[in-house]
Formats: structure tokens, sequence, C-alpha cells
């Protein structure tokens, strides 16, 4: 099969749905945590544990959805429709989470983990979808590593949108009720979202098939992946990353209110890492044709180990040396993103190739769970390290307590860098394998 060079429209028609996917994801990774402590009025343990337990949950529902699209035929193909189906669906949710009903602390972690469950629920049925779109639009690993990059170009301008103009807009629309202001602001990023996912389903096309057009059985995908090396790797790769990067983000808020004590200045921290990063993720295609997958990989997660180190340092009084490093942590794990689902989409061909079965969306499916296995892990580090100091929220913090959000910012998602590192030297399938595998794949395919 030739090469399948895709049209700039379609392109950017695919990655401008990231766009809408992190108006959820950055408010989860950025807010919802304090949200939860501050103004829900949560303890950090609670809420913590009701994260873990509902990543945990719906990490799970990652491979089912996985498997039912892998099985759903219609005239719209195989994932584009779940952008129509679920858009509204997850807007609702999305707005039911940020709701702050007045209950009993009881009543409040019930609703809370009710809500959360189902935002994130509604989350997997669209964003699984979408996931293994990208690994069907095209044949050719260059064009995947462009439509990534792209991907996440948007993903970064969505997610420095969110962490700007969310604390405005709570304090512009809720005039004073800051949970009425929570509620609103979800609606609105949550009517922006389902807009841009009706776009991508309208712009874009499903161009390969799988050689066996028979169905397998759901436990015959789960078993070729965890025979499939290469996505074993990457399983491993994406829990550590996501643990490295929820650690400093979902800390930033609490760095800045009770470290620096200019909470305000969250609004331009975060912005300036995304930022950093849809540089970093623009720039991953020609990273890609001088540099290989894993080598690349292994330089940017040794870079961030070394810089996330560097933040332990910083006085809270040098806010430029904060911002500098901040920027230079996003812009090397910018291109990480990217790299990694063009390299699921790479193991996908590796699968069909090995078995003659391809599940591509199990494929996404089992490597969001491992990305949602690691912000549960995230939330259990920074509720566990926030317990054992005695934190207590909306009050002035100890010593000990600040040391803590400093580790969490620095030292802690550095050690988990130096894991990635190591992981990814037993990574093998490098640009000769891929060509090989594409070259069979096409010599398998009836004309």
């Amino acid at each position: 099969m030739k090469a399948i060079k895709l049209p700039w429209r379609e392109k950017i028609s695919y990655g401008v749905a990231d766009l809408g996917f992190n108006f959820y994801w950055a408010n989860i990774a950025t807010f919802l945590m304090i949200f939860y402590t501050d103004v829900f009025g949560i303890s950090a343990a609670a809420a913590a544990g009701m994260m873990f337990t509902v990543k945990i949950i719906n990490a799970f529902t990652d491979p089912m959805i996985g498997a039912i699209a892998d099985r759903t035929n219609s005239r719209f193909g195989k994932f584009r429709p779940y952008l129509l189906w679920i858009a509204l669906p997850l807007a609702g949710a999305g707005v039911l989470t940020y709701t702050t009903p007045d209950l009993t602390e009881n009543g409040k972690i019930a609703w809370a983990y009710g809500t959360y469950l189902f935002m994130m629920v509604c989350y997997t049925c669209i964003n699984i979808p979408y996931n293994a779109l990208s690994g069907v639009m095209s044949n050719d690993p260059q064009e995947r590593s462009t439509i990534n990059g792209l991907r996440f170009i948007f993903a970064f301008t969505g997610s420095t949108l969110v962490t700007y103009f969310t604390p405005d807009l709570v304090k512009y629309l809720g005039q004073g009720d800051e949970r009425l202001g929570w509620q609103l602001t979800m609606a609105v990023w949550g009517v922006a979202a389902s807009i841009i996912f009706v776009l991508t389903f309208l712009n874009t096309r499903e161009r390969i098939q799988p050689i066996a057009e028979e169905q397998n059985a759901v436990m015959q995908d789960i078993k070729d992946l965890t025979q499939n090396k290469p996505w074993v790797i990457l399983f491993f790769l994406a829990l550590i990353i996501m643990i490295t990067i929820t650690l400093r983000s979902s800390s930033a808020a609490y760095y800045f209110k009770y470290v620096v004590g200019q909470p305000d200045l969250l609004k331009t921290f975060i912005p300036a890492y995304m930022i950093a990063a849809a540089v970093g993720a623009a720039l991953t295609p020609v990273m890609t044709k001088f540099l290989d997958k894993k080598t690349l990989m292994i330089i940017l997660m040794s870079a961030t180990a070394i810089l996330s180190s560097a933040f332990f340092f910083v006085p809270k009084d040098q806010i430029q040396l904060m911002y500098a490093l901040q920027i230079a942590i996003g812009f090397v794990l910018g291109p990480k993103s990217p790299l990694a689902f063009s390299m699921y989409a790479d193991t996908a061909d590796y699968n069909e190739w090995r078995t003659g079965r391809r599940a591509t969306a199990m494929t996404f499916a089992a490597a969001t769970f491992s990305q949602k296995l690691g912000t549960a892990l995230a939330a259990a580090v920074i509720g566990s390290v926030f317990t054992a100091l005695g934190y207590v929220a909306n009050t002035a913090q100890s010593t000990a307590s600040q040391t803590g959000i400093v580790m969490l910012m620095s030292f802690i998602p550095a050690a988990f860098a130096l894991a990635a590192v190591v992981i990814m030297f037993f990574y093998n399938l490098d640009n000769k394998a891929l060509i090989k595998i594409q070259t069979d794949l096409a010599a398998r395919k009836p004309e």
C-alpha cells in the first residue's frame, strides 16, 4: 500500500479536537484537587482517595470502550461517530462535577465520586476512539508524527487557555459566588469543546482497514497486547510520564498559594509551560527526521529529570527563575506526547504484522489505561504527602508542609522521569524495523 499523505485541512481538523479535550483535562489536572479541598470543602485525604479510586475504576473501562469502538461499524466509520455521540453528555458531566450542592461531608464525597466518575467515563467514550482515529487516517509513520504533533500543539493551547482564563471566568461568572462561578465556567468550556468535536467529526476520514475482517474475542485482543513487547514498554512509560506531569501540575496551585504567597501567578505559570510545550510539540516532526523516536525520548526525559531537580533550589522570591525552569521543562516535555501516540500507532502495526490481527482502539485504550493509572497514583502521592505533613486548607502551612509541596514540584517528579529513561532503553521499534513492518503489511493486503 502506498504511503497515505493527508491534506493539511484534515491534519488540522484532527489536531484541533485536543483543544476541546484539554478544556476538561487541564481543569482536572490543575484545578480539580484544589477545587475539592478549598471550594467544595472535602479534606485532602478524602479528595485524593476519591480521585485515586475513580481513576482506577475508569482505567478499567478504557479497554472496554476500546473493544466496543473496534467492533463499531457505521457509515461514518468505527471511531469518528463517538465525537458526535458523546460531546453533549460529556459537557453535562463536566458541569455536574463542578456543581457543589449543600450536603453533609459524606454526601459531598458521594456526590464527588458519582459526578467525577460520570465525567471520566464520558471522557473515555470519546477520547479513546479519537486516539485510535490517528492510527487509521494514514499508514505513514511520519504523517502520524505530524498529526500527533499538531494535536498536542492544540492540546497545550487548550491547557493554556484553561489555566489562564479559568480563574477570571470563575470570578466574572460567579460575581462573588465562587461555587456558581465554577459551575458556569465548566459550562462554557463544555459547550466550546462540543462544537470542536463536531468539526473534527465532519473533516476527518478513516482509511486503514485491518487485513482480517473477522472479529476477534476481546480477551484475544488483550492477550495480543500483553505479548506485544514494544506496547508493554510504552504502557509503563506513559504511566510514569503521567505521574511526572500530574505531580507538578496539581501541586503548582498549592505552591503559589502557600509557598510563594502569590496565587495569581498560577494563571501565567501554567500557560508558560503550555506555550513552551506547544513549541516542543511543533518541532517533533523535525526532531524525528534526525533522531530515532527512542533516542529522542531518552534525551527528553533525562533533561526533564535535571530541570525538575533544579526547581528545588529556587528561592521563593526568584519568580523569573521559576518561570525560566518551567518554560524549559515545558519545551523538553512537549514532544513526549506526540512521540508516544505516534509510537502507539506503530505498535498497532507491529501487532498486526506479528499476529495478523489489528485492534487499534484497544491499543490506544490500554495505553490510556496506563495514563489514568498514572494520574491516580500521582493523586495518591499528593494526598499522602499532604496528610503526612498535616496540610490544612486555607491556612498558613508549616515549614514541613511547604517543603513537601516543593518536593512535589522537583525531586519527586524528577525521580519518575529518570525511571522513564531506564524503561525506554528496552524499546526496540526503530526506523529500520518500522520500514520492514510497513512493507510486509502492504504486501499482505489485497490489491
